[in-house]
């Protein structure tokens, strides 16, 4: 009995952990009023890119861990595939009890000034807090590398927080 809710616990573990990206991808990116507030902020920016074309030999640690985790459990090609693209994990924090939405909007080489965005909803954000989105799989390899991002905290419709790559005009 005991070994059954074991086994049982791990299963779903197992699934929890492996699902696909659990954000909204969106029809249309639309324009939001901007109304900075310094009560959210956006403090760190983690990315990385799992693709074997551009992976090259290292004798760092870091990579050589991160690697093999981003794969962990994928047995076949197409599961490698599924999980080759690239994540994006933002760390931000609100100094009090706010409904916020995170959206990640990006544009991808292959398909020009197209914007393609994600979004997150958290009910009751406060304190630190840590976002990943990813680009994986079919969207990655058909429609190319991310060249262009940036990440917004909403509330009630208006930009409170916002980061952006270099390139994001």
């Amino acid at each position: 009995m005991i070994h059954l809710r074991w086994l049982a616990l791990l299963s779903f573990l197992t699934v929890q952990g492996f699902c696909a990206d659990a954000a909204v991808l969106l029809d249309k990116a639309n324009a939001l009023p901007l109304a900075l507030d310094d009560a959210f902020e956006f403090r760190k920016i983690k990315t990385e890119v799992l693709d074997p074309d551009l992976a090259k030999p290292t004798q760092e640690k870091m990579l050589n861990f991160q690697r093999p985790f981003r794969y962990f459990g994928a047995v076949s090609g197409v599961e490698r595939r599924a999980r080759q693209g690239q994540y994006f994990t933002f760390f931000w924090r609100t100094k009090r009890d706010a409904a916020l939405t995170v959206r990640f909007e990006y544009r991808q080489a292959n398909l020009g000034s197209y914007v393609m965005a994600k979004e997150y909803f958290y009910d009751n954000a406060k304190g630190s807090v840590r976002t990943e989105f990813s680009v994986l799989g079919d969207d990655y390899v058909d429609d190319g590398r991310v060249t262009q991002w940036r990440a917004l905290l909403i509330e009630e419709g208006k930009v409170v927080g916002l980061t952006q790559s270099f390139l994001w005009n």
